[in-house]
């Protein structure tokens, strides 16, 4: 795990007591350097998201990850459930999409 990875990984899991966390470092799906921290995908499960909408979720995120947004992370998917929600996810978070290319060149 990369400095960013590990710092996102441990920002979340600090802030949500998470019952199921799955950060992946979706970057080499990218046009990016190898060994490239700039594209992540994140699977939260946690009931402190109770009562919570899908935008207010993502807001609670992108509050407490601030800093990696505004600097090395381009993309993050997030994945938020509520413990009852995840129960009833049978296929788990949705797949990403293959990135269909492009770059900082281009």
């Amino acid at each position: 795990m990369g400095p960013v990875e590990q710092s996102i990984y441990d920002s979340v899991a600090g802030r949500f007591e998470p019952e199921l966390l799955e950060l992946t470092n979706e970057s080499h799906m990218h046009s990016v350097p190898p060994g490239s921290e700039s594209h992540f995908k994140l699977v939260l499960v946690t009931d402190q998201f109770e009562g919570l909408r899908l935008v207010q979720r993502h807001q609670l995120i992108y509050q407490l990850l601030a800093d990696q947004l505004a600097g090395p992370v381009h993309a993050l998917a997030l994945h938020t459930y509520t413990a009852a929600e995840w129960s009833e996810t049978a296929a788990g978070a949705p797949k990403s999409p293959s990135c269909l290319g492009g770059s900082k060149s281009n």
